[in-house]
């Protein structure tokens, strides 16, 4: 049985991890503010531009643009969008299993991985698949340029063939307590529908639907990434904050648990003393 000073240093090791996990869910809840507000204001953007897009290939009928072909595929890029750091609960472990699932289906030398996140990185790197771009240390404040190098490196690398598809993995951010992995495709873009051309065919575009479409459609390539960059992180941050309320929540009924068991042990302890003090005076007469 554990004696009292044993006891007196777990509760005192527990409250010093409750201390910690209180700390870091505080900081990941000031974070979660920010990120939130950045992701949900990143899809509406996304959205229009989007539309816009589809207004102007509405406007030319035999409209072509290099992001649109299909080919055959003989080379995939897959970029998974993990974490640096762990104590999210399984918001990574989620996401492993999603891209596991989708490299299932391609031989390991037809497909090539763009990853971001440190903990994406070691990973993939344990396992042996060829890594074809890294970021390992992102943290959620990657700058613009790099992600627009990060949008243009993928456009140019379909464009010259040396991959005939991109797909994305990320967690998509709904509600603090909701989040969900996605799989998308990235490149080729999807064309159109035919039913949605009626709709803009009044608009008047200069100098021509081709050009500004050739202006416009990397933008959107960039926009893409930056809104799947800021759903990502919102969600980690937002499962960070829940795992670590819960280990908090643990850590004080653990304190509880060990305090009442310190209690326990603490009055036998007297009572035993006491019994032994009674049956030396008994001793005596």
């Amino acid at each position: 049985m554990a004696t009292l000073r044993d006891i007196r240093k777990r509760i005192h090791s527990v409250e010093n991890i409750k201390q910690i996990t209180k700390a870091m869910e505080m900081v990941a809840a000031a974070r979660l503010r920010r990120a939130q507000a950045k992701a949900e204001q990143s899809q509406p953007y996304a959205r229009k531009m989007r539309q816009i897009l589809e207004n102007l290939a509405s406007a030319s009928t035999d409209f072509t643009h290099p992001l649109y072909q299909e080919r055959e595929v003989k080379r995939t890029g897959l970029v998974v969008v993990a974490a640096d750091r762990g104590l999210c609960g399984s918001y990574n472990t989620n996401l492993f299993q999603a891209a596991d699932r989708f490299l299932k289906n391609y031989p390991p030398d037809k497909i090539e991985l763009i990853l971001v996140g440190r903990k994406g990185v070691d990973y993939y790197r344990r396992r042996k698949w060829k890594i074809k771009h890294r970021i390992p240390e992102w943290g959620g404040k990657i700058s613009f340029i790099q992600i627009k190098s990060l949008a243009n490196k993928l456009v140019i690398w379909f464009q010259s063939g040396e991959l005939d598809e991109v797909w994305l993995i990320y967690t998509h951010f709904i509600s603090i307590a909701s989040r969900k992995v996605l799989v998308e495709k990235f490149l080729n873009l999807e064309k159109p529908q035919s039913k949605k051309r009626k709709l803009f065919s009044d608009y008047i575009f200069e100098p021509n639907p081709a050009e500004i479409y050739a202006e416009i459609l990397p933008r959107y390539c960039i926009t893409k990434i930056q809104t799947v960059l800021a759903q990502a992180y919102a969600s980690e941050l937002a499962a960070r904050m829940i795992s670590m309320g819960a280990a908090t929540k643990n850590a004080e009924e653990m304190i509880e648990d060990l305090t009442l068991v310190r209690n326990k042990a603490r009055q036998a302890s007297i009572t035993k003393e006491m019994l032994e003090i009674t049956s030396g005076a008994e001793a005596l007469k």
